[in-house]
This record gives structure tokens, C-alpha cells and sequence, in this order.
């Protein structure tokens, strides 16, 4: 039985349940995220990009808060599968610019279901759903800042 006074109780510490819940978040998404053959990170990376395309892999880095040696893996496979293409830019070579493809931009009317089969296995309100996602978005800021 945890104490909810004992400040190094495993249930007690936020930082758990932000992981864990993170953990299951994730794990509910991947079926509907298998019908579109993308796994979790790749779906992060392609909102970003449905949202602005061409952009640099810094930029989507900073978007995601990924790192370039975490992210580049991830870009690599979306380009192997045809949905974005990475190229040097002219202006810059030290710059990968990052682009969907006809195919990536296809894509998100077929992930349009994927958030309302998440909100739907995550089993809360939609009103709690967003006030959830409001304070953690300014629990993130907080912690970005």
C-alpha cells in the first residue's frame, strides 16, 4: 500500500505516471496505426508535416523535440516507403530539407480516423480529454522554458 505522503513512492511521482501513461497512450494507437502502416513516432513526424511541409530536419526536430540522431532513422524509413523525400539545401548544404510526397500528403485522409479510435480507447470524455491535454501542454512549456 502506497503512503501518499512518501515522496519516493513509485505511484507518488509524477514523472511515472507521465511515462507509463505515455507507454499505454502509445500502445493504444497501434492498431489504428497499423491500417495505415506507420508506427507512433513516424505518425508524429507525419502530422508535423501535414501540418508544414518542407521544412528542415532541425525544424522538425525542434517540432517533435527530437534529436537529429533519433529523427533521421525515422525519416529514412518514411522515405523508403515513399512518403517524403530529404534533400540538401541549395541555399544551404549543411541543411536536409524534408518534403512529402504525393503519397504522404494522400496519407492523412487515410489517418483521419487515428485520434478518434485513440480518444475512444483511452475511455474519457472528450471535455476531459482536452482539459488533460491543455495542462500537460503547459506542464511541457513550463518545462521547455
Amino acid at each position: 500500500m502506497v503512503k501518499p505522503e512518501d515522496p519516493q513512492a513509485l505511484d507518488n511521482q509524477l514523472c511515472f505516471a507521465l511515462y507509463s501513461t505515455s507507454l499505454l497512450m502509445t500502445k493504444a494507437y497501434k492498431p489504428a496505426l497499423a491500417e495505415v502502416g506507420l508506427t507512433y513516432p513516424q505518425y508524429l513526424a507525419m502530422l508535423a508535416l501535414w501540418e508544414e511541409d518542407d521544412v528542415t530536419v532541425n525544424t522538425l526536430g525542434g517540432r517533435l523535440y527530437l534529436d537529429s540522431g533519433t529523427l533521421t532513422p525515422l525519416l529514412k524509413r518514411l522515405e523508403t516507403a515513399g512518403l517524403i523525400t530529404r534533400e540538401r539545401s541549395s541555399a544551404d548544404e549543411r541543411q536536409v530539407l524534408i518534403r512529402l510526397t504525393r503519397e504522404g500528403r494522400a496519407l492523412k485522409r487515410k489517418a483521419a480516423k487515428v485520434p478518434e479510435k485513440a480518444a475512444i480507447a483511452a475511455g474519457l470524455p472528450v471535455p476531459e480529454l482536452i482539459s488533460l491535454r491543455e495542462k500537460l501542454k503547459k506542464l511541457r512549456a513550463h518545462l521547455a522554458a
